[in-house]
């Protein structure tokens, strides 16, 4: 298996919802909402990419790093590499319908649980998709289930009670889904969570909560304030807001409101191991990967995925050498390279 297969089979089965572009920027997609694009312009996808390429790294080879450490404890799980799957969800009305959605999810989080990564699963309108995902994660024995913000918060922790039975090692919520009018047309209505309501959600559940969709300071302080374990700064793919920030530029002002000690994910324009290594840099404690493992998945199922997680977290080791990094814990902002 290489990585020109699986694109190749991969854009046979996108039905052009996915160009499958040599880079992927947003360029070629953009507006396509449903589908793979970022919202309106595309900008809030393209500056995710931009952002983490204009990063620069220092070069570093007189050192004894011979062989890197990957893995990372997250959610008490040993992981053999920080890079995770993001929760990706309705494989015909953004992919093409080239898989069902049950093959999606499940390539998705058996991948990563192969490749000895995370598999993470979202909830969209239609609960059968969610039922899918959690089927998922009982065969892939672990995972992280993000739920939409809906308004009824009773709706959001059954859905927590759902995934925790199904073996979730975590759960939370995907906050930047606040504005989805996809979930209000098919009578689920979303909206933001003030400090109260996120209180109540962590308070009702006994694994770790994770609020995902933060791209401000003071947002990442409050949810912590309110008890969540984890926040994952993103701007949902650039899918929902046009004209927001890169994840990278913001994410050093959240890690210094919040502290290096903060559990802190980052998600938003991965596209190797190079990508990961910049956001562990800028403070992320692990970092999450959607679109490039949506290719996989529709390339080669769970082998793809597989493929594609081991092939950024080799690029990772690489990386860590050729800046003198003995483990993550290991990497911080002396490897970038400042002006």
């Amino acid at each position: 298996m290489d990585l020109k297969t699986i694109k190749e089979e991969a854009r046979k089965k996108f039905n052009n919802f996915c160009r499958v572009c040599v880079v992927c920027d947003g360029r070629a997609c953009a507006g396509e909402v449903p589908g793979m694009g970022g919202t309106g312009t595309g900008e809030s996808f393209k500056q995710n990419v931009r952002a983490l390429s204009d990063i620069r790294l220092n070069l570093r080879v007189v050192h004894d790093v011979l062989e890197p450490d990957t893995s990372i404890n997250l959610f008490g799980i040993n992981l053999l590499t920080p890079i995770m799957g993001a929760p990706i969800t309705n494989a015909s009305l953004n992919c093409g319908g080239g898989l069902t959605e049950f093959e999606l999810v499940s390539s998705l989080v058996k991948g990563c649980h192969d490749a000895g990564s995370l598999g993470w699963i979202g909830d969209p309108a239609i609960p059968s998709m969610f039922t899918d995902g959690l089927e998922a994660i009982k065969l892939a024995t672990r995972g992280v289930a993000i739920i939409k913000p809906r308004v009824d918060q009773g709706e959001i922790i059954r859905r927590f009670e759902d995934a925790i039975q199904a073996g979730a090692i975590a759960v939370g919520i995907d906050i930047d889904g606040a504005g989805l009018v996809t979930m209000k047309l098919k009578g689920q209505a979303v909206g933001p969570k003030n400090i109260s309501k996120i209180r109540e959600l962590v308070n009702s559940v006994s694994v770790p909560f994770v609020v995902k969709g933060i791209m401000t300071p003071d947002e990442a302080v409050a949810c912590f304030d309110a008890g969540a374990n984890a926040i994952v700064v993103s701007n949902h793919g650039g899918r929902v807001l046009d004209f927001t920030p890169g994840v990278a530029e913001v994410l050093p002002k959240i890690i210094k409101a919040v502290g290096k000690d903060a559990i802190v994910l980052a998600d938003g324009g991965v596209r190797s191991g190079v990508d990961a290594l910049k956001l562990i840099a800028l403070g992320a404690k692990g970092v999450l990967v959607g679109r490039p493992l949506i290719t996989g998945a529709f390339g080669a199922m769970s082998e793809g995925v597989k493929f594609i997680i081991e092939k950024y977290t080799q690029e990772l080791y690489a990386a860590m050498i050729l800046t003198g990094c003995k483990s993550i814990k290991d990497i911080d902002s002396r490897i970038i390279f400042e002006k």
